[in-house]
């Protein structure tokens, strides 16, 4: 029977005491880590003006509650609330208010469970003479993509994010950064950015751009809704005795699946329709269709339509040419022999001319 020690029981405690000490400070870090992710979930950044706002939220947000409250001296003016499914650009538009020259603050809350996880406040001074950085002079979105016209007092550098809303929420947020505005009003910037996801036809978005001085940190928004469509266009066209074409080109980031519709006719009198559907069509795409005549026309004028229908069979585009059919010139076939067998002859001639000559020689 072993028989410990004093100084052998002594070496056992503290090795208990250091597995304990060990697995406190394994403890400890899980639970920070745990705090760390409980808290990961916030509000990083919060834009508003008297029309709309928008809230960029990170972490894990999902089925939480984002509510905004726009604020004049404690006094709530307006508020709106939505549930979250996830991290992202979240956007809300303010109402018609009847308001005064003065401050104002809106205040963004993330919520889970009727708690506060996160806020963030934005002041907002409407109605006062403020020093213009810079003018937008034009802006839209459509189906294409956004367009906006920037000019400024003096030279200066701006941020702009540009921001494609789907609902509540930016299907995507991109930022084009260190932008140089030379100091011209009278010599706007036109800045064009083409949309990257491929948008569903008869559905309603909105195209957002925020533009941050960075010099002065002055920020100004704007924001359209449209309903995405189909669109292209007919860039170039052919015709003759034989047939046609047509190049369309697409000019929207809804996908194009239309048809042309070739309609040649002589005295208004339609001879011949021709329906050929055209490649599927986004921005910038183009193809061209082309087709042939049951038969070469006769020499003749005619007159072509050519029309670019929708999937809908809407028209989208037309247009009308006039055919000049000319005569083909056909070769006689035996007098390009009698033709071509002269000069074989002659030589054949000459060839027994100079070995008869020789001979007498």
């Amino acid at each position: 029977m072993a028989i410990m020690t004093a100084a052998g029981r002594q070496g056992k405690g503290m090795r208990i005491s250091t597995v304990w000490h060990s697995a406190g400070w394994v403890a400890l870090a899980v639970l920070l880590i745990m705090a760390g992710t409980a808290h990961s979930s916030e509000i990083a950044d919060l834009y508003s003006n008297m029309e709309s706002a928008d809230v960029a939220i990170q972490g894990d947000v999902a089925g939480m509650t984002l509510r905004l409250d726009m604020i004049d001296n404690e006094r709530l003016l307006a508020t709106r609330s939505m549930t979250l499914d996830g991290p992202g650009t979240w956007i809300v538009s303010w109402p018609k208010m009847d308001i005064e020259k003065g401050s104002y603050d809106v205040c963004a809350h993330l919520i889970e469970q009727g708690r506060d996880v996160s806020s963030k406040c934005y002041s907002i001074y409407y109605g006062g003479v403020e020093p213009i950085r810079f003018d937008v002079r034009d802006f839209r979105a459509d189906s294409r993509g956004m367009h906006l016209a920037i000019s400024a007092s003096d030279p200066t550098v701006v941020d702009i994010y540009y921001m494609l809303i789907d609902g509540n929420k930016a299907a995507y947020v991109t930022r084009e950064q260190v932008i140089p505005i030379s100091g011209s009003f009278a010599m706007p910037i036109a800045k064009d950015y083409s949309w990257k996801q491929i948008l569903e036809d008869g559905h309603q978005y909105a195209g957002r751009v925020k533009i941050v001085e960075l010099n002065h940190n002055l920020t100004r928004s704007f924001m359209n809704s449209f309903v995405a469509s189909e669109d292209a266009k007919i860039t170039e066209t052919y015709q003759d005795e034989t047939g046609a074409s047509a190049t369309v080109m697409g000019n929207s980031r809804v996908p194009f699946k239309g048809t042309l519709r070739f309609i040649l006719s002589q005295n208004r009198t339609v001879l011949n329709i021709t329906e050929k559907t055209t490649p599927v069509l986004l921005t910038g795409d183009d193809e061209t269709v082309e087709i042939a005549w049951n038969k070469t026309l006769e020499p003749d004028i005619y007159q072509l339509r050519t029309i670019l229908l929708g999937e809908s069979g809407s028209v989208i585009d037309l247009e009308e040419n006039v055919i000049e059919a000319k005569p083909l010139l056909r070769s006689n076939s035996t007098d390009t022999e009698k033709k071509a067998s002269f000069p074989a002859e002659a030589s054949a001639l000459a060839l027994i001319m100079t070995v008869l000559l020789r001979r007498r020689r």
